[in-house]
């Protein structure tokens, strides 16, 4: 039930009559609420002049307040008028923006009083209270902004709302180029974001009380052209300040014309803003009514009745209530930016609560505090303050594709008004799992994002904030091993285990954003040296651990001048790829990259601290050691003996291989498939085949056979191609050497159905069969005999059970 100031403190009468019982304090409470209700009835009775009133006729349509008897009609400057043309007609993707800028409005209005008072007291007058009120009427369907700023004079209303010199329309137009596109992130830009207004309303009035004068004044437009002032029949009613009454558009009610939706957007754009902002919200209380004297005789009555009807003999006291609950719904206004600004408070004043509170506000669905933050101020060309933080987890917008990933995690705001929360180019695109705000007085309010893109001081912090990112990351790198939690009573065997449990912070990150970081090596040239830096791997002589690459540098052997690295799907295949062999005899690290984005990341890399970065499975890998002279005596050697069988086997291959040389990295294998030096590797291969549809538009570039000329295989099938080249024999050999090189080194086989018939070949000969031709399928002779004894051993089974044992035979059980 919706209770009027009257009606609720009528019901505060009755309800205290009830309870005198003669009692005095009850009773001088009891005039006091009765001196209430006169003063209730007397201001239900006064006549407000500003009642509104909606047309039926035409729901677009109000009739407005009365002005007063000395209006003045104005017509809007020509650029003003273009100006609200603009705004009204355009095609705005957000409509919110008006609420926005009239709160802007409204705290600056505030903050020069706030500035004046601050020499002069006496400018406050009888308003001490710096604050806004925003309420609304769904019945008159209007939303009010009130604010105890500094107000503005008749010439001021006029001046600032109705002519070029003060809006700075002419700029805006200018900027429009007189298209009409998405231009609603461009209101407030050139000072006329009070236009705003006529986005969600047909009529707009200001009400004004500056201090300089004795009288209030009013503002009506309907932004058709003209626009009249007035003193305000009302009186004096503000005290101070501004109140700013939207007549809403009837397609505009249901969004705007609710409690919830307009503290969404408080919240939303205005939640750090300095002063209060105060919407008027319903609140519902349950509160205990007296019964009257016709209720409680039918509350004793029923009980009586039940009392009659009671068997058990027992009589107790009855209990009749004096009370009954009663539902009261009432308004009142409720403060919603209740945030504050921590980034504009001195750092060594906020404490690490504070900072753990923020981040939850401003990184919306994250449950975890941050792992690290930095808080600076950023002084020079460009003035700004920011909180930037490192999360402790990956949130929902993490969760797809780096690429398709397009929300930044950086909130922009100007003097506390947030302007942009998805501005894509302040950060690099990497860089979007840093979350934090970054406040600039430099800044105009609510710049597009064409302005933004090709501003320089946007640029400036941009770049600023990567660095101040990057650094976070570096000294999180840097931080020494956490000692594990011990217990007083740990013996030797539970602290080792304890340690050995222990992650470092900079671990749980990589886990987190390694792929960012890596993206950023691909994408942000300008810090990729600072971003190799942050890389971390697992090796072949790491045991799992990830190591960085000053690591890998630091244990690198005096004659070694290249970083060695093997891509694979995963840590276990490339530990047991072919290509490892040499590199682990000669005790080589290698580093393994077993992510798909790592086959787009090293070709960014060429080298790193002098040393060049090199992929094992590529053509012409030296490892760095050898006996140049050695090496080629034995280069020639082996080309010479072997040219017979490189030939013949190009020849058998055909276009599958692009060339067949002699291997100097294979060990323990009789062949290797390696790629070109400007071509994909096997497992980009792979990747790209997965990834395309229906592995349609993949080319993929003929791969390079290196053979082992140590290797029996290798020299048993030189001999085979010396005696009977053309044998099925020697043809399965040769093409069993390039299946097996294929599927050992991770490429695909082309033809499956071929290689299967081929295998059949290899197992007909290995079980010495003649012919693979089917034998007959057999007709067992089939008499009633039979018949009775199957059915017969079939009653005898009451129960069966099958069990699979580990030997893949059936066993059945029987009762």
């Amino acid at each position: 039930m919706k209770v009027s100031k009257l009606a609720l403190a009528s019901l505060m009468v009755f309800g205290l009559a009830a309870f005198s019982n003669n009692n005095a304090v009850v009773n001088a409470q009891e005039e006091e609420v009765v001196d209430a209700v006169a003063d209730a009835v007397e201001e239900e009775e006064e006549e407000d002049p500003f009642t509104v009133v909606p047309e039926i006729d035409d729901p677009e349509s109000v009739n407005m307040p009365d002005l007063g008897e000395d209006a003045e009609e104005h017509k809007f400057d020509a650029d003003v008028k273009q100006v609200m043309d603009i705004v009204i007609n355009s095609l705005y993707q957000n409509k919110d923006v008006f609420l926005r800028e009239l709160i802007s409005n409204a705290s600056d209005a505030l903050d020069k009083i706030r500035f004046l008072s601050l020499t002069d007291k006496s400018v406050l007058g009888d308003t001490p209270e710096m604050e806004m009120r925003i309420t609304f009427d769904k019945e008159a369907k209007t939303i009010t902004i009130r604010d105890t700023g500094v107000g503005m004079t008749r010439n001021e209303l006029v001046e600032n709302l109705g002519t070029v010199a003060k809006s700075g329309t002419t700029n805006f137009v200018n900027a429009a180029g007189g298209k009409t596109g998405d231009l609603a992130n461009q209101i407030g830009q050139f000072g006329v974001g009070f236009y705003s207004s006529f986005l969600v309303a047909s009529r707009v009035q200001v009400a004004s009380k500056h201090n300089d004068e004795e009288s209030q004044f009013v503002w009506q437009s309907d932004a058709k052209g003209d626009f009249s002032v007035s003193t305000d029949p009302r009186g004096n009613t503000l005290g101070r300040g501004s109140e700013i009454t939207l007549f809403i558009k009837e397609k505009e009610k249901t969004d705007f014309l609710d409690e919830g939706g307009l503290e969404r957007i408080i919240k939303r754009y205005s939640e750090f803003v300095t002063f209060p902002i105060l919407l008027y919200k319903e609140k519902i209380d349950y509160i205990e009514i007296p019964l009257s004297e016709d209720e409680a005789a039918d509350e004793a009555e029923e009980i009586f009745d039940e009392d009659k009807d009671d068997e058990d003999g027992v009589e107790d006291e009855p209990v009749i209530a004096k009370t009954k609950t009663e539902k009261v719904v009432t308004y009142e206004y409720e403060r919603v930016n209740e945030e504050r600004a921590i980034w504009a408070r001195p750092k060594d004043t906020v404490k690490d609560e504070d900072y753990q509170a923020f981040f939850k506000t401003v990184a919306k669905g994250y449950a975890t505090d941050p792992m690290r933050w930095i808080h600076f101020d950023a002084e020079g060309s460009v003035n700004f303050k920011s909180i930037l933080f490192l999360p402790d987890e990956k949130g929902a917008d993490m969760m797809s594709p780096i690429q398709t990933q397009d929300k930044n995690g950086l909130k922009l705001y100007v003097r506390n008004v947030l302007i942009n929360d998805e501005f894509k180019d302040l950060m690099p695109k990497w860089m979007n799992f840093i979350k934090g705000v970054v406040d600039s007085d430099d800044l105009s309010l609510n710049v597009n994002r064409e302005t933004l893109q090709h501003n320089k001081i946007i640029q400036s912090v941009g770049k600023k904030c990567q660095q101040k990112s990057i650094a976070m990351m570096k000294n999180l790198a840097k931080e020494p091993m956490p000692e594990p939690d011990l217990e007083d009573d740990d013996d030797e065997e539970d602290i080792a285990r304890k340690t050995k449990l222990m992650v470092h912070p900079y671990i749980k990150f990589w886990k987190l954003f390694g792929q960012q970081i890596k993206w950023g090596v691909i994408d942000d040239y300008s810090n990729r040296d600072k971003l190799t830096k942050l890389l971390r791997y697992t090796s072949s002589k790491s045991d799992g651990e990830l190591i960085s690459m000053d690591d890998y540098v630091s244990r690198m052997k005096e004659w070694q001048t290249q970083i060695f690295f093997i891509t694979a799907l995963s840590e276990d295949e490339a530990k047991e790829s072919p290509f490892l062999g040499k590199f682990n005899k000669k005790d080589v690290e290698v580093l393994y990259l077993t992510e798909p984005i790592d086959e787009w990341t090293i070709p960014h890399l060429k080298d790193y601290d002098g040393k060049s970065m090199t992929l094992i499975t590529k053509d012409g890998v030296v490892i760095g050691d050898e006996d140049e002279d050695l090496e080629e005596k034995r280069k020639k050697f082996y080309k010479k003996k072997f040219i017979g069988l490189t030939k013949r086997l190009k020849e058998i291959y055909g276009k599958k291989v692009s060339k067949i040389k002699i291997s100097n990295i294979a060990e323990g294998d009789a062949a290797l498939f390696v790629s070109s030096k400007h071509g994909g590797s096997a497992n980009s291969d792979r990747i790209m085949r997965g990834q395309s549809f229906q592995n349609k538009g993949i080319v993929i570039k003929p791969k390079i056979m290196e053979i082992n000329p140590r290797h029996p295989f290798i020299t048993k099938l030189l001999a085979l191609l010396e005696t009977d080249p053309e044998s099925d024999d020697t043809m399965d050999a040769a093409w069993m050497l390039y299946d097996t090189t294929c599927m050992n080194t991770g490429y695909e086989i082309e033809n499956i159905a071929t290689y299967t018939s081929r295998m059949h070949r290899v197992v007909q000969h290995m079980l010495d069969i003649d012919s693979i031709v089917m034998e007959e399928e057999i007709n067992p002779p089939m008499d009633d005999s039979d018949d009775e004894d199957d059915d017969d051993e079939e009653d005898e089974f009451s129960h069966s059970e099958l069990n699979l044992n580990k030997g893949n035979k059936v066993k059945m059980e029987y009762d």
